[in-house]
Formats: structure tokens, sequence, C-alpha cells
């Protein structure tokens, strides 16, 4: 089991060949590509926050702008837009747009720090899942409901992650993405296995907070679930647990928060 915060001070060591390796390449060995979409995956889904780089629909210049994010079941991300925005304006003259996730807060030296750059094209989500896990992200956005407003899902064609010195790699999207397989059933069962824990079990949500976490008691709630782990918050703070292997239902999720449970549990009476 892995345990984050919604910013990552230092991410997990990865593979042995990525402190080999310096500049800019795309790793040929499947294990290792498999490792890098899963390190920048694991950025994409702690971050609440994205800088979004579109293309200014009179110039052709970059545009930068600040964006609430969360990730699609396979680990696309998504963002919440207002047609009155210029990066909307940006994104209906051209759909390519680039997010910046950023994971070196807290390091001594923030360019040496995790971030990911996803690259790739923009277009409203015609998914009420990917809607709905983006309400849960941000359930103070009372302004989704508003007509301007709609959930983009960014499809991505490659990322370039920088995990840290001389780990810095292209991952292209099959490496970045989880497969339809992995998570069709999980999207499928999400909102009835999010009700039953917040509703039936939020002594266990609680649990998994302060104790595997250790943050202050509160009004935790679990938003989010997901093949590789899951998602617990409070208004403005976000917190997620990564599963010790993948799930692929609700079956094998239910199994997992049940051994998070129990840990939390021992630690709790220890």
């Amino acid at each position: 089991m892995a345990i984050f915060p919604l910013r990552l001070n230092r991410l997990p060591h990865t593979g042995e060949h990525t402190d080999k390796i310096s500049g800019d390449m795309t790793d040929t060995e499947p294990d290792n590509r498999a490792r890098d979409g899963a390190t920048a995956r694991r950025i994409v889904r702690v971050s609440a926050l994205a800088a979004l780089a579109t293309l200014d629909a009179d110039t052709g210049a970059p545009y930068a702008s600040l964006v609430s994010v969360a990730t699609a079941m396979d680990g696309a991300p998504l963002a919440l837009m207002s047609r009155l925005a210029q990066h909307w304006r940006n994104i209906e003259a051209d759909p390519r747009v680039s997010l910046m996730f950023d994971a070196s807060e807290g390091h001594e030296d923030p360019l040496a720090g995790a971030r990911v750059s996803v690259m790739g094209r923009a277009s409203i989500t015609g998914n009420p899942a990917e809607e709905r896990r983006f309400r849960a992200r941000h359930p103070a956005a009372f302004y989704a409901d508003f007509k301007d407003f709609s959930c983009f899902r960014i499809d991505p064609d490659r990322a370039h992650l920088v995990a840290g010195f001389g780990r810095v790699h292209w991952i292209e999207r099959a490496d970045l993405l989880l497969p339809p397989g992995a998570t069709a059933a999980l999207e499928a069962d999400e909102p009835d296995f999010l009700a039953h824990m917040n509703r039936d079990h939020a002594d266990a949500v609680h649990l998994i907070a302060t104790m595997l976490l250790g943050v202050e008691p509160g009004a935790w709630e679990m938003t989010g679930i997901d093949p590789e782990g899951i998602d617990i918050s409070i208004p403005a703070r976000h917190l997620r647990v990564d599963f010790a292997a993948p799930v692929s239902d609700s079956a094998g999720a239910r199994r997992a928060v049940a051994e998070f449970t129990r840990e939390a549990r021992a630690r709790g009476d220890a």
C-alpha cells in the first residue's frame, strides 16, 4: 500500500533504470514503460489544480491558465471550463492542449521535484461518469450547473514525466491510460460503492483518513475509486491511498478497502 497527500513531496522509486538516465527519452522496456506510466498517472490523480496551455485563437501564441482538475477512471485528465473563458475559445479553434501537473511542493529544490505534462486534445465529455467524478472531486464547484460550464476530457497523445534528477521520460498514450477492460466494471459500480461506504461505513473512511493518513478528524468522505486506489476528501483537502495491487471490480475494491480498514483499526488499537 502506498499513501500520498494531494501534493507529493517525494515520489517512490520507480525502478533503478531511471536513476541511470539523464535527458529526455522514451524507454523501450515494457516493465519500465509501465512503471513510468503509473508514476505519471499517480501525479495526475492526486492533483486538484493544473496549468492549462492552449493556443491563442487570434495569434497562435501559447496561453496558460489555471484550472480545477479530476481524472477519468482510466487516468485521463478532466477539467471544468466556462464558455466565457479564453481557453474555451482557444480550444474551439484548436483542441490541442497541454496540462502541467506539479508534485514538487515541499521539495527543497522544486525543480528537482516531480511533475508531468500531458499533451492531447480537449473536448466536452459525453460520459456522465466522468462528469460525476469531477463533481465528486470538487463538490464546492456550484457553478458546474451553470449553462456556460462544461466538463472537458483531455484525451492524451503522450506525456512528459520528470520524476526527479535524471528521471525524465516521454510516455506514450498506451502506457499512460488504463485499458477499457480494466475500468468498465468499476466505473459502473462506483456510484453505489461510494454511497455504500459513506452511508454504511463512514467510520471506516474516518479511520483510514486519521489512522493511515495521519490527518485530523473531520467529515471525511470517499469521493472516488479507480483500479489503483481511493480518494478521500473534506472541503479543500484531498487525500489518496493506493492499492497494493490493481483491482478490476467492486468485489476487489471491497477486499482492498477492508484491508485498509483492518490496518487502520490495528494502528488505532496499538
